[in-house]
């Protein structure tokens, strides 16, 4: 029996019906009061962005006295990059469900909320089939919710927002959703890949989880691996895997390469002689200075320029901010601006020097975290293409793709 969050029928053969399931994984196994502690134990964290402990989020939930917690499964995917939780839903949405299923057994909860991507129409059809499976007892307190096409939609009080108010906007903090969110009560935001890992860890164990990762990391991951490889693939490796042994799962590179986007348009770049050998684990990462965020490793292909594939970043996160403060009003559209303007060759006077003062000053000013992400990846930028920047800049010309500015 293959055990892994994407084995069994091929894609092709669309979702896993409920019957093929539990034929292949047997029946969930329900009321754990040991779960939480086993999750501990697998090191489990959170597949969101975050990479928090998810024992600990947990624990956070059904500690609250203040009303009757809620489970919401977050499948709202807003990262142009990242085919994983919608992937997942399309293919497994009963182990979804399942991990859900736990969640609310665990934590006390009464009502779970799938929150899925409103473009994401394979996912919503296979979740809504799903259901039509589950017992009643189940479906009473499930219900799917579609989540607005935009990046901010599935950031977690984004999420909580929408369900109570119809507006997929991040909220200040505090409270936080796990103290006061869904209608007030105190609520589990759980990533959807993440939900689909307990399902697994409550019929196999934590040890068997532990068991998947490469070295002392522990368990499995889904990545998304794109740009100069033979075609974006979404695949599950073991945690702690090499960088450069992923992207050979993938198919290896296609062109060479001098950098690589790892974690999607909240992650950053990272110069491709260090990144290959860089171990696809959450506190590794961490502790280099490095995250895997939503699972997205992009390769960038030889002939296309960073410093112009960062602006084309820094524009869309621009567009796509919640314009709830200047940070990300006017903060980002200045970026955007100045970046735009360097990449294109024609900057004016202190373009560079501006967002190179911005990438430091932006952080932590927002009213969320958007323009923490963006800040980050423009000084990732900065560092791995420095030359470049200063060859657009000073020299209105890219070496990249051969092309200079017009002369006036």
């Amino acid at each position: 029996m293959s055990i892994a969050l994407l084995a069994g029928p091929p894609p092709a053969q669309g979702m896993e019906r409920r019957a093929e399931h539990e034929h292949r994984l047997g029946v969930l196994p329900l009321r754990q009061p040991s779960l939480i502690d086993s999750i501990e134990r697998s090191g489990l964290r959170g597949k969101g962005g975050a990479g928090f402990p998810v024992a600990t989020k947990w624990r956070s939930v059904a500690s609250q006295r203040a009303g009757t917690p809620v489970v919401l499964a977050n499948g709202g995917e807003g990262e142009p990059l990242s085919r994983k939780d919608r992937m997942l839903m399309e293919q497994r949405p009963h182990l979804v469900i399942d991990g859900a299923v736990l969640a609310a057994d665990t934590v006390g909860a009464d009502e779970i909320v799938l929150y899925v991507g409103a473009d994401h129409t394979g996912a919503i059809r296979a979740m809504l089939r799903a259901l039509s499976e589950r017992p009643a007892t189940e479906r009473a307190r499930l219900r799917l919710v579609s989540a607005p096409v935009r990046y901010v939609s599935g950031e977690e009080t984004a999420a909580v927002h929408f369900i109570n108010a119809g507006i997929a906007l991040p909220t200040s903090i505090p409270p936080r959703p796990f103290e006061r969110g869904i209608d007030g009560r105190p609520t589990l935001v759980q990533n959807v890949e993440t939900l689909a890992h307990v399902a697994l860890i409550a019929r196999f164990g934590d040890e068997w989880f532990r068991s998947l990762g490469a070295g002392t990391a522990s368990g499995s991951t889904l990545v998304t691996v794109g740009g100069a490889v033979p075609q974006t693939v979404l695949i599950e490796i073991p945690q702690g895997l090499a960088l450069s042994e992923a992207v050979n799962a993938a198919g290896g590179i296609t062109s060479d390469s001098d950098a690589v986007l790892l974690g999607g348009y909240f992650g950053g770049w990272v110069e491709s002689t260090t990144a290959w050998g860089l171990p696809l684990d959450a506190d590794s990462l961490r502790q280099l200075g490095y995250s895997l965020g939503c699972g997205v490793i992009a390769v960038l292909p030889s002939g296309r320029c960073g410093v112009v594939e960062t602006a084309r970043i820094l524009a869309y996160l621009a567009h796509e901010s919640a314009r709830q403060c200047g940070p990300c009003t006017f903060g980002l559209r200045a970026i955007s601006a100045s970046a735009g303007r360097v990449a294109g060759l024609t900057a004016t006077h202190g373009d560079l020097e501006h967002i190179q003062r911005w990438a430091g000053l932006l952080k932590g000013r927002g009213a969320c975290r958007h323009p923490d992400g963006a800040a980050g990846l423009l000084a990732s930028a900065l560092r791995v293409f420095a030359d470049e920047f200063m060859n657009h800049y000073d020299h209105r010309r890219c070496s990249i793709t051969n092309v200079a500015a017009a002369a006036s």
